[in-house]
């Protein structure tokens, strides 16, 4: 295994403080402190090449944990092994096959161009040349980026620094990524090309990644596997398909009517989401579906008609709710 937590929690002190006067200056003396459990006994593994979602809402671990795996946090209780490496003793061979990257987070020199933050981190991470180069070009062919590298970083929009972002952390070429929301902010079409190169980096050097993110669009393009967890607790780990089987046991009919029908003819095939004519959506349990979309293709005056599974975001919404 490339990655191994076994009963990981990492718990903090906060200290609380009363509003008022008296209770500010009593605090002096009798301060009152609560654990919060951002982490409470979570165990997985992930094998080499493996791209996997962990997702969950604002609080529930997610950076927590991958701040333990990357060794910028000591775990309260558990193990954790990394590429063979304990992360929290922070040994430079562990670092040197690793990188964290946060969409919230700059690690490039806000004043200088683009391509110095770079030659910087080859000598931080003790690239020969001969790798940088090769590194260097493939990189900036990926990301698209070899206009950018002597621009300030500063002078860049948003996604032209994730883009950039992600070349510092990937120069020395590290086998395991933990990726933190890196396409927060970002516009629909860089989304799209950000996803298509952590998928292309992952085919390439079958790296293994693991990331987090609350577009859902995002873990569905890229993560065959997802772990879900939520108040620090998991809640699932396993294949993405299967947890819209398990939590969503129904498809999706969306119907667009040459001319107007009775919607109840509509309810007697199943859950009337939406009727205005022309269009109507229909939410019928998957094994009703087959009979269901004969009886719409045979009885009414069909346009058009598709068959989708229901939005990931609506399912793990829904498993947050429970």
């Amino acid at each position: 295994m490339i990655i191994s937590v076994s009963h990981l929690s990492k718990y903090y002190q906060v200290y609380k403080k009363e509003p008022g006067l008296w209770r500010s200056v009593s605090s002096f003396f009798a301060r009152k402190y609560e654990t919060i459990k951002a982490v409470e006994d979570i165990s997985f593994s992930i094998t080499e090449g493996e791209l996997v979602g962990f997702i969950g809402p604002n609080g529930a671990g997610k950076t927590t944990t991958l701040k333990c795996l990357s060794g910028l946090l000591y775990p309260t209780h558990g193990s954790i092994s990394v590429l063979g490496f304990t992360p929290y003793e922070r040994k430079y061979a562990y670092l040197k096959q690793m990188s964290l990257v946060m969409g919230q987070k700059n690690q490039l020199w806000w004043d200088l161009p683009v391509i110095e933050s770079i030659e910087l981190y080859k000598e931080i991470y003790n690239v020969s040349d001969n790798e940088y180069k090769k590194s260097l070009l493939e990189l900036t062919e990926l990301l698209e980026v070899k206009d950018l590298l002597r621009v300030q970083v500063k002078k860049l929009s948003l996604g032209e620094r994730m883009k950039c972002e992600l070349l510092a952390a990937l120069i020395h070429r590290p086998k395991v990524l933990f990726l933190d929301e890196p396409t927060i902010g970002l516009d629909v079409v860089m989304q799209k090309k950000l996803r298509e190169f952590i998928k292309e980096y992952n085919k390439r050097y079958k790296a293994t990644i693991m990331l987090t993110s609350h577009y859902m669009r995002d873990v569905e393009a890229l993560c065959k596997r997802v772990i879900i967890i939520n108040h620090g607790k998991m809640l699932y780990d396993g294949e993405l398909l299967e947890l819209i089987k398990k939590h969503a046991p129904y498809k999706l009919i969306k119907v667009i009517l040459k001319e107007s029908i009775n919607i109840k003819r509509i309810e007697q095939l199943g859950e009337v989401l939406h009727f205005s004519y022309p269009e109507f959506i229909l939410r019928v349990d998957h094994k009703k579906m087959g009979q269901a979309a004969t009886k719409i293709l045979e009885e009414f005056p069909v346009e058009d008609v598709t068959i989708e599974d229901p939005d990931m975001e609506y399912v793990i919404r829904g498993m947050f709710t429970k």
